[in-house]
């Protein structure tokens, strides 16, 4: 059970900004999760604007009288504190985790090397500066792997790699996004997410794809995506894995809302992937998806998040 809501007025709030858009490739998601943000934020009676931001966000700010913001602003520029610096020095409150965090954990070989100094575990991984790494990768890694721009959300740039020729391909598509590329060593087993808020975990979800990986297809148009929650573990492995990701996200630093990617391999290991801080909130997003097995409507839900921009 989570807490009991704090705010019991709508007017506590003020008024709301809903920022959506950006200019990062996740622009398309990052509008459509804001959407029905801003919708659920009207149907709870919110003074609530919705901003689609494409250039700076300071202008578009600037312009108006706003009380707080609700982040939906996914990928770079929005999720990488970027914007909660702005927010920062703008003095207004925001959802969601704040400079250092957000940076940290849209850099996912950073995070990765914060969860292996605090002895989480992780894939291991290898940094591809250039073509010239690929037989140094092959041999630590081997294969398969699969490799992923570091700065990139929605599974955008990556590929799985079974052969050298594979892996030259898998890096140049990667690397295409203007950020470091890495390879990281392929989980052979099952894949799971654990949204986070205001401190709880949430029920656990496994997920299950006919696609190679849950990739983008995957997680916003396939309809044969599979999410199951109860996810089949006991309930003392569900809540060993919610520790771990409560753990996980304390060492990031997280704060108000997240989620943690997380495979759970053959031999029985929980490996981290990455977390995110501004997690989707469309029709096929998992934080809402987890929040109604424990009665939250997405409504609630929203409500919910914006309390945690109460400092």
């Amino acid at each position: 059970m989570l807490k009991p809501m704090k705010i019991v007025n709508s007017q506590q709030f003020g008024r709301v900004a809903v920022l959506m858009g950006g200019t990062a490739a996740e622009r398309e998601v990052s509008i459509n999760s804001g959407t029905a943000v801003f919708n659920a934020l009207k149907r709870k009676n919110i003074d609530v604007i919705a901003m689609n931001v494409s250039d700076n966000p300071i202008t578009a700010l600037g312009n108006q009288p706003i009380d707080r913001v609700f982040n939906c602003i996914h990928g770079r520029g929005g999720e990488d504190g970027v914007l909660q610096a702005i927010l920062e020095v703008m003095k207004l409150p925001y959802t969601g985790s704040g400079v250092t965090a957000s940076a940290l954990s849209m850099d996912k070989l950073r995070t990765k090397l914060c969860w292996q100094g605090q002895g989480l575990s992780t894939p291991a991984w290898f940094l591809l500066k250039n073509v010239q790494d690929i037989d140094a990768c092959i041999e630590k890694l081997g294969f398969p792997v699969i490799v992923k721009p570091t700065k990139e959300g929605s599974s955008l740039g990556m590929s799985k790699a079974t052969n050298r020729e594979e892996l030259q391909a898998a890096y140049v598509a990667a690397a295409q996004y203007q950020c470091d590329v890495y390879a990281e060593s392929w989980v052979q087993g099952a894949e799971y997410t654990v949204g986070i808020l205001a401190g709880q975990a949430l029920p656990v979800i496994r997920l299950e794809t006919s696609n190679t990986f849950y990739d983008y297809d995957a997680k916003y148009h396939a309809t044969t995506t599979q999410y199951h929650c109860p996810c089949g573990l006991t309930p003392e492995q569900e809540w060993g894995l919610q520790t771990l990701a409560l753990q996980a996200s304390d060492c990031i630093g997280v704060e108000g809302w997240g989620r943690v990617d997380v495979f759970i391999d053959l031999q029985g290991q929980a490996q981290l992937i990455e977390v995110n801080t501004v997690p989707g909130m469309t029709d096929h997003s998992l934080v809402p998806m987890a929040a109604a097995k424990l009665g939250i409507d997405f409504d609630e839900l929203v409500w919910r998040i914006l309390e945690t921009s109460m400092k």
